[in-house]
């Protein structure tokens, strides 16, 4: 992974594995900015209820991913997500939601790129929160636009994933590493161009081993990743790349329900799938 010819080249992933070019985006380019209105004390979880067409379900909301857990309290009060659908939804792998576009959805209509106007800066709490089964994650667009992962203001997804084994899980560790290291790359874009016009090979290679080094960090599983993965299963590919910032603490039987109804050419349902609507537990 030579930074000398970084720009020249790009890693290479399964398209199986990668959301980059789904409908897993939110088309609106406008940061959150200022602080954001604090609906509970710092650090403190939030629980809320979602009823859908296909039954109910709740979600735990992470106290230290503030500003995704406040942003999906404000709009589940207003009534935001009533009425829309569960627009995407892939077998082993999640459902997703929120797309305000949806809620007037035709038949056959393409969905995933509604949102509120704004996205929000990207929460990792990486390995602590993790892609398992049950997860509640941020939708966003892909990093070529985005290198600095930021969130839909609206779209999110529940991971249904599947098992792994751990040599899946070793050779995925690999195709990962090469995924972080060409997004660190990208953030520092600025210093490996200054870095190859002033003819730096020392700053390059001194640089290049740094990244090898943080890529390695964000790809390796922990030993309670590996034991999840194993055995209640998930997503592990998009682990440090969304914000996880929840996950269902009941009626995951429901989300499953919902990951196997039918769809059609772009993974829609083919019958739709509402949420009837979401209540804040006090």
């Amino acid at each position: 992974m030579p930074l000398l010819a970084l720009w020249s080249c790009g890693a290479k992933t399964d398209a199986k594995n990668t959301t980059e070019n789904s409908d897993m985006t939110d088309s609106n380019t406008e940061a959150v900015t200022g602080e954001s209105t604090a609906v509970a004390a710092e650090n403190d979880s939030v629980k809320v209820l979602v009823k859908t067409t296909e039954g109910d379900f709740e979600v735990l909301l992470y106290g230290d991913t503030p500003l995704h857990r406040d942003n999906f309290v404000k709009l589940a009060r207003s009534g935001y997500y009533d009425g829309t659908l569960f627009h995407r939804v892939i077998n082993e792998f999640m459902v997703q939601a929120g797309d305000p576009d949806s809620r007037s959805a035709r038949p056959g209509q393409q969905l995933g790129s509604g949102g509120p106007g704004y996205q929000i800066p990207a929460e990792f709490v990486y390995p602590k929160r993790f892609h398992k089964a049950g997860a509640l994650a941020a939708a966003r667009t892909g990093d070529q636009m985005n290198p600095e992962r930021k969130s839909s203001g609206s779209q999110f997804y529940v991971v249904t994933g599947k098992v792994y084994s751990s040599a899946e899980l070793d050779q995925m560790e690999k195709q990962m590493m090469q995924q972080q290291f060409y997004s660190l790359a990208g953030q520092r874009r600025a210093e490996i161009t200054q870095m190859q016009q002033n003819g730096d090979t020392a700053g390059l290679e001194a640089l290049q081993n740094e990244l090898i080094q943080q890529a390695t960090e964000l790809a390796r599983f922990t030993p309670a990743q590996r034991e999840v993965y194993t055995t209640v299963g998930g997503t592990p590919f998009l682990d440090a790349q969304y914000t996880v910032f929840g996950e269902v603490i009941s009626g995951m039987d429901v989300v499953k329900k919902i990951e196997k109804v039918e769809t059609a050419p772009g993974d829609r349902p083919v019958n739709d799938v509402k949420i009837i609507s979401m209540t804040v537990e006090e």
